[in-house]
């Protein structure tokens, strides 16, 4: 059943850092020798441990966010800090756009404490955030947001531009999406930081071709892939047709159970009607677009959500359970699925 809303009121142990700090360190220096020089490298892969008593991971995800507090940003901040303590989150996920309009012009750049470290200040939150990067953060200092100086001065922090994180019964995929849209190379009115991913045709097909192979050899029982750019979204953006064409028939060729996207600044559940595959928007941070949507076949739009909120994921060896939840920490539409028991042993 189709849920249409219109929005109307306006730590990890320190050796478990320390350990990530260290990996996303090799990472970056490995990176810039071989992405750089177009050859493909395995994607960094994170391990997520999972605590629970139940066996249960348990996360938030948010996305297009970084206005140092504006645009009711602070009061999703809130409800986030509220929902992840009654949920006992693991950690958070970044959609991407993280810091408006331009990324960071570097490492000391003000914006990531005013857009950040001071914003998510819940004890809820103080958990792992995974992030990638957006369009917004190509326009500024891309290598700022991948530095591990950033993540020094607030150990939440980890960015990527395209890595896994294992948890047992899940992997989650990241994909760097911001490369591969055409018009981005064109365009006259902004500039991008494009010096990671030069030459850009071996860049992409190296990533299309890691991640295939990360998913064939997943041996989870649920597989996420996040990215910034939707690939389905009644939303202002709309389809991305770059993802459509290059990156769907992956996911649908290695069974993936989620695609998780930001970009359009609103909350969307879109089903697939030719597989399992969801397509999960939680692009509602901060700045949302009311009224901006376009016609959708009812059955497969599941939700469509014009104001800001975020999402959160309770994920089990047997079962997904997806919540979506508006400015107020109101929920706004519930989905679940489920897989008979499965052991990767």
């Amino acid at each position: 059943m189709i849920v249409l809303r219109s929005s109307s009121r306006a730590m990890a142990s320190a050796g478990g850092c320390l350990r990530r700090r260290q990996l996303m360190v090799a990472m970056v220096a490995v990176a810039a020798v071989w992405w750089g020089n177009g050859v493909a490298a395995e994607l960094e892969r994170f391990e997520q441990a999972i605590n629970k008593a139940d066996g249960s991971l348990r996360c938030l995800v948010v996305g297009d966010w970084g206005r140092k507090g504006a645009y009711n940003q602070s009061l999703v901040a809130l409800q986030m800090g509220q929902v992840g303590e009654t949920l006992d989150i693991d950690f958070v996920i970044s959609t991407g756009d993280n810091f408006y309009s331009n990324g960071l012009t570097g490492v000391d750049d003000p914006a990531f404490q005013e857009s950040f470290s001071s914003i998510y200040t819940a004890p809820s939150l103080q958990k792992q955030w995974y992030t990638v990067l957006g369009n917004h953060d190509y326009r500024g200092d891309v290598e700022a947001q991948l530095s591990p100086v950033l993540a020094a001065l607030d150990n939440r922090w980890t960015c990527l531009r395209s890595f896994i994180v294992n948890a047992e019964f899940v992997d989650f995929v990241f994909v760097d999406t911001t490369p591969f849209v055409d018009k981005y190379f064109t365009e006259e009115d902004h500039a991008y930081d494009w010096s990671g991913v030069q030459p850009r045709e071996a860049y992409l097909s190296n990533l299309l071709k890691d991640v295939d192979s990360a998913l064939k050899e997943s041996t989870a029982q649920w597989k996420i892939v996040v990215g910034h750019h939707a690939i389905r979204s009644a939303g202002h953006h709309g389809d991305t047709v770059e993802l459509v064409a290059q990156l769907l028939p992956i996911l649908e060729a290695n069974n993936v159970d989620l695609y998780i996207n930001g970009h359009d600044h609103c909350l969307e559940h879109i089903s697939s009607p030719d597989s399992k595959l969801q397509f999960l928007t939680s692009g509602g941070g901060s700045k949302a677009w009311r009224g901006d949507v376009k016609p959708w076949n009812q059955e497969q739009l599941k939700l469509f959500y014009d104001g800001q909120g975020f999402m959160s994921l309770q994920i089990t060896n047997k079962e997904i359970n997806v919540a979506y939840y508006d400015v107020f920490g109101d929920v706004l539409h519930k989905w679940s699925t489920s897989k008979p028991s499965y052991s990767s042993f």
